[in-house]
């Protein structure tokens, strides 16, 4: 293991450079559960804390989420920042994921934050992007560089509903996603700024938002999609995990031949409580998004991993990785050889 870390940290130095395949996960959740008490253990039983046994799991990057006004800080600006300097420290690249939300956003629920209830849409996107710019600037202050930035998280219908519902108010959607876009580049320039769907098994969903997006000229530079199974199964959209698989795989590279935008799944997790399986799972989402895309599927985060009893899709049982998480070490070691 020592010989491997030591070769994960060469690793990082080059890729960190250049073009490489990304592994990596999003551990928004690692600071609530330290203030829970939660100690977290490698495998061996070694104590760890969350980012570095990532890093010691052989991923290479780390995503965070941000929230606008959270009622207990966590994933507020302060929050995040001291998250994102663990990372740096790890030699883990940094995705950034505005959820534009005082909590929980996704395709369910875009609630506008509290702050901004009363805005009209031209207050709305100056308020986005100064939200924006102060988050990304405080975390570039710290010395953090931030590769990608999520202008908003699973916005298959928009977000900051109603104003930016996309099935009602497509133009505004792009509007305020554009602001996000611009405020992005005023902080960080080459930072790569993602549209994220969920469903990566549907086109329809993809077309309708990026069909949108580019007839109001909205700008951004890569497709973020979630791919879950376990979810496509239950509720009968997918038959198997493997039709799943192939579906988002299609999927992708038909993306590509029409927007020709790179791609990313910023998404997925399987079942911990069958953890042989979520490993061939995993395994097999990995292999696809890096083998059978053309090289335009540039990496794979998985959510959560450190969840434990309260989420069922996560890696880990009695806080500590189950062999789930094996499929990115040996994902790692692939790419190294």
């Amino acid at each position: 293991m020592r010989v491997f870390i030591l070769l994960l940290s060469l690793y990082s130095c080059l890729t960190l450079q250049a073009q490489t395949f990304w592994l990596g996960a999003d551990i928004s959740g690692t600071t609530e559960l330290e203030a829970r008490g939660v100690q977290l253990y490698n495998a061996k039983g070694e104590p760890r804390e969350n980012t570095a046994l990532m890093r010691e799991l052989g991923l290479n990057a780390i995503r965070l989420r941000v929230w606008v006004n959270p009622k207990d800080s966590l994933c507020a600006k302060d929050d995040v920042v001291k998250m994102a300097l663990r990372a740096k420290d790890c030699g883990m690249a940094v995705m950034i994921d505005f959820h534009y939300s005082d909590w929980w956003a996704d395709p369910g629920q875009q609630n506008i934050p509290a702050a901004w209830k009363d805005m009209n849409y031209e207050q709305m996107k100056q308020a986005l992007a100064t939200h924006t710019c102060e988050v990304l600037t405080a975390i570039k202050e710290a010395g953090v560089e931030v590769r990608w930035v999520q202008v908003g998280n699973e916005t298959t219908n928009g977000f900051l509903w109603p104003m930016g519902r996309a099935h009602d108010h497509m133009e505004q959607y792009a509007g305020l996603t554009d602001a996000g876009y611009q405020a992005v580049k005023q902080v960080y320039p080459q930072a790569i700024v993602i549209v994220h769907l969920d469903g990566a098994y549907d086109p329809y969903r993809y077309d309708f938002i990026f069909d949108g997006l580019n007839r109001y000229q909205a700008h951004y530079d890569m497709i973020g999609l979630s791919v879950y199974p376990y979810w496509d199964m239950r509720y009968e959209h997918t038959k198997t995990w493997q039709e799943t698989v192939e579906k988002a795989t299609a999927n992708m590279n038909r993306l590509w031949e029409k927007y020709h935008k790179p791609m990313m799944v910023v998404e997925t997790g399987v079942e911990a409580a069958k953890p042989v399986e979520g490993k061939e799972i995993l395994a097999a989402i990995i292999d696809a998004s890096k083998n059978k895309t053309n090289h335009h599927c540039e990496g794979v985060f998985y959510w959560a991993p450190e969840a434990d009893r309260y989420y069922r899709l996560g890696a880990f049982q009695d806080h500590r990785p189950t062999i789930i998480m094996d499929a990115f070490t040996e994902a790692a070691i692939s790419n190294i050889q």
